[in-house]
């Protein structure tokens, strides 16, 4: 079997259990607390883990741009993580994360990595109720102790999640406007009272969202976790069967991310399509994670189509012919 196709394998297995794994590794120490703090990133964002290459500092750069390092003929900005969320490294950066992510590709410097754990979805839960940043999109709850040992309550270990596109975008920021109404095309035409159902645990990504269904003139209702777009959708088609109505009088689309707390997108899709009151609905799975691995899933799921993030034009392009058949 090929390393490609292994990977498409492992990624169905993981996702079928609404489960992904969580490469965990440390900052520093916060400025706050004095404490060094687990972090984690989704590892099917990381193309490659290093010890810190060679870097040239870049003139006027952002100050938490460490500069440009070639990597295997590949020049990536550096980020220098520890800096940008607050936090001091004891024993320097000695390790780059090479990651791709939304189109590009970047290296994040880490002080340490830690290891990799395989979580449940439900296992991860919101962060914006609690933690003021824009850079911690949730939560992960391990149940083991440091020593990896099983354990109650006062054993388990919290662990930042990353909201990447966030740090991308503040880092990185684009010259272009987030959305052009001149450039996604014409306006959709939904049935009267039909709109969108989005979930996207990334603040970011639902304001760009939001944007872009706007300039094609479709209604959103914004969700934050596969859960509480299942939960919605399920209200909206008891409701429309007590009324004897079709669930597409009142959902044109489902718009949904990958990685969310509680539960993936994979998942939900899933859901939808084994659902005979909701399987007639189309499904666009929007997400930075690409790859084959990924898209072959996504086919396997049953969604609609998949667009990665986030060019409004195409995100536009997609939503449109998904939906041209069936207005």
């Amino acid at each position: 079997m090929s390393s490609s196709m292994r990977d498409i394998d492992e990624r169905t297995n993981l996702t079928n259990n609404n489960q992904f794994e969580l490469l965990l590794f440390r900052l520093g120490e916060a400025e706050h607390s004095g404490q060094s703090e687990l972090f984690g990133i989704n590892v099917f964002k990381v193309r490659e883990i290093l010890v810190m290459p060679p870097v040239t500092t870049v003139v006027g750069a952002d100050p938490s741009i460490l500069g440009m390092a070639d990597i295997r003929g590949q020049v990536i900005p550096v980020i220098d993580l520890p800096r940008l969320v607050g936090c001091k490294p004891r024993g320097g950066l000695g390790i780059l994360l090479v990651t791709e992510y939304a189109r590009s590709t970047q290296g994040f410097a880490v002080e340490a990595v830690e290891e990799i754990v395989r979580l449940e979805w439900n296992q991860v839960h919101s962060a914006e109720a609690s933690v003021r940043t824009g850079h911690v999109t949730s939560i992960a709850k391990l149940e083991g102790g440091a020593d990896g040992a099983e354990g109650g309550a006062e054993g388990a270990r919290l662990v930042q999640v990353l909201d990447v596109e966030q740090i991308l975008r503040d880092v990185l920021p684009t010259r272009q406007p987030d959305v052009d109404p001149g450039e996604v095309g014409p306006q959709l035409h939904l049935r009267p009272g039909a709109k969108v159902i989005a979930a996207d645990d990334s603040a970011l990504a639902r304001g760009l969202i939001e944007q872009g269904l706007k300039a094609l003139g479709a209604p959103v209702v914004m969700t934050k976790s596969g859960k509480e777009a299942w939960e919605l959708l399920d209200r909206i088609a008891a409701e429309a069967a007590s009324h004897g109505r079709s669930v597409q009088d009142d959902v044109a689309l489902v718009l949904t991310d990958l990685e969310m707390p509680e539960m993936d997108g994979f998942t939900l899709t899933r859901k939808i399509k084994a659902d005979s009151r909701l399987k007639s609905l189309p499904v666009v799975i929007h997400s930075s994670l690409s790859g084959e691995a990924s898209e072959e899933h996504v086919r396997k799921v049953g969604a609609d189509a998949y667009v990665a993030k986030f060019v409004a034009k195409e995100l536009a392009d997609t939503i449109r012919a998904v939906l041209t058949p069936r207005c």
